[in-house]
């Protein structure tokens, strides 16, 4: 077939567009598919199928829909590189296509009525079966003409159970991996690709405005107490110099409220509108530790609140609600060395936004068998078009952070989590128990679906772990589990703020990107 991107690759100038070189990979057992809504010198769709180790692209000038009444314009263009599933980002003005890009919907596909996609393309008709976060469904392409290397296709929607009349694009606009629109991509692109490096590290997610060294310095320069003005706020911090965390050297609490200016800024999104729970440990780490829940009244008035309406006697009445970074700092203050958020909003504290898988390791179980058991999980995800990252928990665990759209119950996202898990441990039976109780596991893992429930929590991104060295949990990439490297508590306070700085924040991702979860068959 030749260079199936020597097209592509000449229309480009690599050195001025942040798109991806890239090079034609391997098909995988499910090939996926993305669609990017692109302002170029006009608004179009971009449908992109994985073939043969490529995406075979359509511009859509109208969109994509779901609408089997709508017959769409499409006219094939080159192929483009795998790497091209991710790239959201601006393509500089005077390049090939430049403007700004999101993307607008990806999943999985599945080509009907043939076993050879390319050659259906080549003959001129394609139907897609899709399975994507808002195209679900029969796609159909048909070639309708022909001039010079410009092919007129028509694409439609079959009436199927997934069809809906009148259906338009444009009534959403925003992306499925961050949430954002074009506008925002314009203003403030985010998101940008490493042209030169491999598909699984290629994202680069830039950072909020880092915490400026001076306010670092007035706390060093605080003796073992004193006021700190901080992101505005002004905290009296107490016993600065008192031992936090055991280790060589050990880590203080000016340490760890230093960690904890510099991380909230990328932390609070994670946390913001959320009840939050906190695991206080207040003569260290090494000490026993208690759950402090309800908001205290010496609380400075600006802190966040949630009084919960449903309250029993003796149950919380009121939550702290950290919607600003010095909210985290004063958390760590009051000797929070833990931050649980709960997975559903105070706005609505029934429906979780997100589902979570949380893979808890038994006495027996190695960090190799974890890393399975999260391999598999990654493989199912991406079978099933569902966009997720994992996270390690800094201390034996993985957990899976799956983002949903709202309307879920707890009952809904718990039930398909444990679908899901139970799927994937029927490949690998002998490693997993399914039974409460810790001693009857009998020192296997648990894929822990329960955590699906209201004010059940799993620790925040970010957040320190009571332990020796200040471990963190800490978001990774699913090619990070293929890391010979990695282990649960291999980041801490005193490394995770380098490796933000080189890596980004893989979570960044999931922030508003709801998606609905498709049927585990």
């Amino acid at each position: 077939m030749g260079d199936l991107l020597e097209r592509y690759r000449r229309k480009r100038d690599f050195t001025r567009t942040p798109e991806p070189a890239g090079a034609v990979g391997e098909q995988p057992a499910g090939a996926r598919f993305v669609v990017q809504r692109h302002r170029a010198s006009r608004l179009h769709y971009d449908l992109r199928f994985e073939i043969d180790g490529v995406l075979v692209s359509w511009a859509v000038p109208k969109g994509p829909t779901l609408d089997p009444g709508a017959r769409r314009l499409a006219v094939h263009v080159e192929d483009h590189p795998i790497e091209y599933l991710h790239f959201e980002g601006v393509i500089p003005s005077g390049q090939y296509g430049g403007g700004d890009v999101i993307v607008w919907d990806t999943g999985t596909w599945e080509p009907v009525r043939t076993d050879d996609p390319r050659a259906a393309v080549r003959d001129g008709e394609l139907h897609a079966e899709v399975h994507g976060h808002k195209l679900r469904g029969r796609l159909v392409l048909v070639r309708t003409g022909a001039e010079g290397d410009r092919e007129s296709w028509m694409l439609l929607h079959k009436r199927d159970a997934h069809a809906v009349d009148g259906w338009n694009p444009e009534e959403h606009p925003r992306s499925v991996l961050t949430g954002r629109t074009n506008d925002d991509v314009a203003a403030d692109p985010d998101r940008r690709w490493r042209s030169g490096a491999p598909a699984a590290e290629a994202e680069e997610v830039l950072l909020p405005d880092p915490l400026p060294d001076e306010a670092v310095a007035s706390l060093e320069d605080l003796g073992r107490e004193g006021t700190w003005e901080v992101f505005g706020r002004r905290l009296k911090l107490t016993n600065l110099d008192k031992v936090l965390f055991p280790g060589e050297p050990p880590v203080t609490k000016r340490e760890l409220l230093a960690y904890t200016a510099r991380i909230a800024p990328v932390a609070i999104p994670y946390l913001r509108g959320r009840p939050l729970n906190l695991h206080r440990y207040p003569d260290g780490a090494d000490a026993k530790g208690f759950w402090h829940k309800q908001r205290p009244d010496h609380a400075p008035d600006w802190l966040g609140a949630w009084d919960n309406p449903e309250a029993d006697p003796g149950e919380t009445t009121t939550y702290v609600v950290a919607d600003e970074p010095a909210a985290l700092v004063w958390a760590a203050n009051f000797g929070a060395l833990e931050w649980h958020p709960w997975t559903s909003l105070a706005t609505a504290p029934h429906e979780p936004t997100y589902a979570l898988v949380d893979i808890d390791p038994g006495e027996r179980t190695t960090w190799e068998e974890v890393l399975t058991l999260a391999r598999l999980h990654r493989t199912a995800l991406d079978h099933l078009g569902v966009l997720a990252r994992p996270k390690v928990t800094g201390r034996r665990g993985i957990q899976v952070w799956i983002p949903v759209v709202p309307g879920y119950t707890f009952d809904d996202t718990r039930a398909w989590v444990e679908q899901l898990s139970r799927t994937v441990g029927k490949v690998l039976p002998d490693l997993v128990s399914w039974k409460w109780e810790v001693r009857a596991r009998k020192g296997r893992a648990r894929l822990d679906y329960t955590q699906n429930a209201i004010n059940k929590t799993l620790v925040a991104p970010y957040s320190p772990r009571p332990a020796p060295g200040a471990p963190v949990s800490v978001p990774i990439g699913w090619g990070e589990l293929d890391d010979p490297g990695l282990r649960p508590d291999r980041w801490t306070i005193r490394t995770v703020l380098d490796r933000l700085a080189s890596r980004g924040d893989p979570f960044q991702a999931l922030l508003d990107a709801g998606q609905e979860l498709p049927e585990i068959t």
